[in-house]
């Protein structure tokens, strides 16, 4: 407190007294509380926020770049962050963001497109979107635990009766060509090989592929012949041609399709049917064997396979129990595997050495061999055909199928005979 000459003194210390009559303090120029309870404050509704808990009005706020004026310093030339205060700054930058994404109903298909982000950052970067490359007419396929799965399969037509009686007729048929000479076998050859070639790329393009079936059809012949001049080392030479005039064929196309199945698919049918098959007119050939013993050999080979394929069929209808392989051919089992190695050794022992210049032994060996690599074959066929969707490739020879589901294990057992016989020496 201040003394009467203007200095201050010392705190005494005493607290003044205040009555309960007079408990209360007035500060003078103030309004008392009590007066202002029945006016409350007024707030402006243009400028005041909502209440908590009203719904979002969808305002978001967002830095908005404008125009500065000549910097004075380098760092005035970085425009100052600046927001949103007029209806022209909202129209400005609608279409940057979506503000009714931020509603409680909406979702993500609603505005940007959150479920394929790298689809949607090329699009930013490119306004232009690139489609993706595509192969035309593209017939691989991923491989499935049933390959059948979701294909419609061709019926197959075969009857046991049936096929008994078109294989004996088969069989005198081909006896006579034999009999008339190895020109007439030649044609044989060349016939069943090529109508067999042309069942499986009808297999093919009823699934849609495009393999080039005429150059195939033409490939094929014209191994066979080059064989039966030059041996089979003039396979290699066609299948070099193949791919040349192969990939002209497929330059020139009326339409655009998938190269590595047609030309890959053109070839598979040359090497499995031509190729394999054209150790028949190699065993024929006269640059292989002289005095006609190849047409002797050929025939041995051809009646091994069918014993194999006769008594594994039979043996297993009988007596077949447990599948050779449930996903390829349900149908084989092991006991019939077991019994055309039976029948094929039995036929091996008791018919083959009969043939002029076979012998016991030799014939015996071709026996064993020719029992594990038959069924080989016919799996292959199988594996095909399931890959594809049909039962048989064919229906020429009824109750077999086609040509091509005849000589399956016949094309695997070619070339082990022709090997066989220069391994055995059997000139």
């Amino acid at each position: 407190m201040k003394s009467d000459d203007g200095f201050l003194e010392e705190p005494t210390g005493e607290l003044p007294v205040v009555s309960a009559a007079d408990s209360r303090v007035t500060i003078s120029g103030a309004t008392m509380a009590g007066d202002l309870a029945d006016s409350p404050a007024s707030a402006d509704p243009t400028t005041s926020l909502p209440h908590w808990t009203e719904a979002p009005t969808g305002q978001v706020p967002i830095v908005v770049a404008r125009e500065a004026a000549a910097p004075i310093d380098p760092w005035a030339a970085i425009p100052a962050p600046a927001w949103r205060e007029g209806e022209a700054d909202w129209v400005a930058h609608e279409d940057q963001f979506d503000a009714s994404l931020l509603h409680a109903d909406a979702t993500p298909e609603d505005g940007w497109n959150i479920v394929a982000p790298e689809e949607e950052a090329v699009a930013v970067l490119d306004e232009t979107p690139r489609p993706e490359p595509r192969r035309e007419y593209r017939t691989r396929r991923n491989l499935l635990a049933n390959p059948l799965a979701g294909r419609a399969t061709r019926a197959s037509s075969r009857s046991v009766s049936t096929a008994t009686m078109t294989g004996l007729a088969l069989g005198a048929l081909v006896v006579i060509i034999f009999l008339l000479g190895t020109w007439f076998v030649f044609g044989l050859i060349l016939v069943v090989l090529v109508m067999a070639s042309a069942e499986v790329y009808a297999g093919f393009r009823s699934v849609g592929a495009q393999p080039a079936t005429i150059l195939g059809l033409v490939a094929t012949a014209v191994l066979l012949v080059s064989v039966y001049n030059q041996g089979p080392s003039a396979a290699a030479f066609v299948l070099v041609l193949l791919l040349i005039v192969g990939f002209l064929w497929y330059l020139n196309a009326a339409r655009h399709v998938d190269v590595v199945d047609g030309l890959g698919l053109t070839f598979f049918v040359v090497v499995w049917v031509g190729v394999l098959g054209s150790f028949a007119i190699a065993l024929i050939s006269p640059v292989t064997f002289a005095d006609r013993h190849g047409l002797a050999y050929l025939l041995g080979v051809m009646i091994l396979t069918v014993a194999n394929d006769s008594g594994a069929l039979f043996t297993g209808r009988t007596f077949g129990r447990r599948p050779l392989n449930k996903v390829l051919s349900p149908n084989k089992t092991i006991e019939g595997l077991v019994g055309g190695t039976l029948v094929t050794i039995l036929v091996g022992f008791a018919i083959v050495p009969l043939i002029s210049p076979w012998t016991l032994p030799h014939a015996l060996v071709f026996a064993v061999v020719l029992s594990v690599v038959v069924p080989m074959g016919d799996l292959f066929e199988s594996m095909l055909k399931r890959s594809i969707g049909v039962k048989d490739l064919g229906t020429s020879l009824p109750g077999h199928g086609g040509l091509i589901d005849r000589i399956d294990g016949l094309l695997f057992a070619l070339p082990c005979g022709y090997y066989l016989a220069h391994v055995l020496q059997m000139h």
